[in-house]
């Protein structure tokens, strides 16, 4: 292996786990994507494979199961679910999943600091909590000689206190007008960012056409944006037209993901395309159906109406502080 022969991977964070997880033992080596040399997302080298095995540069954080092994009881940390009260038995060791979670990640912080808190013995794990908990009787059996893994009561990690309120709808329903006079009732109690559709268009995700690629990648931009901003507590409210479900669908689950159950809002402004048209001052109705804007949503690129809106808005029907408050009652604020 030598020069361009050498066969480069950058890992992320949940590959790295998964890479920890073969060195130790706990998963087959072809789980790993095949590589010479492994790299972490800043470029630095963290692994090679060396006469069919996989060699770190530095030894691994995570204590292998042979140097822990214990006749002990384990318990495996649930994912969004915290504690109630101590262990059951005293003498049980807690598994903590650890791997494959962003540093700046305050919600796994919250998490693991509270079962840490009831647990005497605790093993760090290179695993996500997800992973983990799919996989907990083999690492149960992998840390531990006792036949039982013991259940433990929990509750509900609550919501991280953030938010996200998602519009979605056509050109010149209303969305931007709905977002604006819900941002001027919230900045009075909340942190808020607004990311519309066109503002972000001009930074976020200059020089994105409108193909149906690009528009995911708009969308998913402004996703990932409002799930930051909702996982520190802040609200986010985004007004994109956002036409295609999957998308959207992708969007609450990154932010639930980040922010906890319950806080993504996706409110469908559902008024008429007639009704749009005649609020068209800008005449890209008529230059659409004229054929000089090919890819016009509504016109000649479909809108997927969404089954799972939390809130319906028309603002043909509806006033616009009224509005304001439906979206206002669906965020229990």
């Amino acid at each position: 292996m030598i020069g361009d022969m050498i066969r480069r991977l950058t890992l992320d964070d949940a590959q790295l786990a998964r890479l920890h997880q073969v060195v130790l033992g706990l998963l087959d080596p072809v789980s790993l994507p095949p590589a010479d040399v492994y790299l972490d997302s800043e470029g630095n080298e963290v692994a090679r494979h060396v006469d069919g095995q996989v060699r770190l540069i530095h030894p691994s954080p995570w204590p292998s199961p042979a140097s822990v092994r214990t006749d002990a009881p384990v318990v495996v940390a649930v994912p969004e679910q915290l504690p109630v009260g101590s262990l059951p038995t005293p003498d049980a060791v807690l598994l903590l999943a650890t791997g494959g979670v962003r540093v700046d990640d305050a919600r796994f912080v919250v998490w693991a600091n509270a079962w840490r808190a009831v647990a005497s013995a605790v093993v760090d794990v290179p695993f996500t909590p997800a992973d983990a908990i799919d996989r907990a009787d083999d690492l149960a059996a992998a840390y531990s000689s006792a036949k039982a893994r013991i259940e433990v009561s929990t509750v509900g990690q609550p919501a991280s206190g953030g938010r996200v309120v998602f519009f979605t709808g056509l050109s010149g329903s209303g969305k931007s007008t709905i977002a604006r006079a819900l941002v001027a009732r919230l900045v009075e109690r909340h942190a808020v960012t607004l990311l519309d559709g066109d503002v972000v268009r001009t930074h976020l995700s200059r020089g994105l056409g409108f193909s149906r690629d690009d528009r995911d990648t708009n969308i998913r931009r402004i996703g990932w944006v409002a799930a930051e901003v909702a996982k520190h507590g802040g609200v986010a409210v985004c007004a994109p037209i956002a036409p295609y479900d999957e998308t959207r669908r992708w969007v609450r689950r990154t932010v639930e993901a980040a922010a906890g159950a319950g806080s993504f809002v996706l409110v469908w402004v559902s008024t008429p395309i007639d009704v749009c048209e005649t609020r068209d001052v800008k005449g890209l109705y008529a230059r659409a159906r004229a054929g000089e804007i090919p890819g016009f949503t509504g016109i000649d690129d479909p809108y997927e109406p969404p089954a799972d809106a939390d809130v319906v808005i028309d603002t043909s029907t509806i006033a616009l502080d009224d509005a304001v408050g439906a979206v206002l009652s669906a965020m229990g604020d």
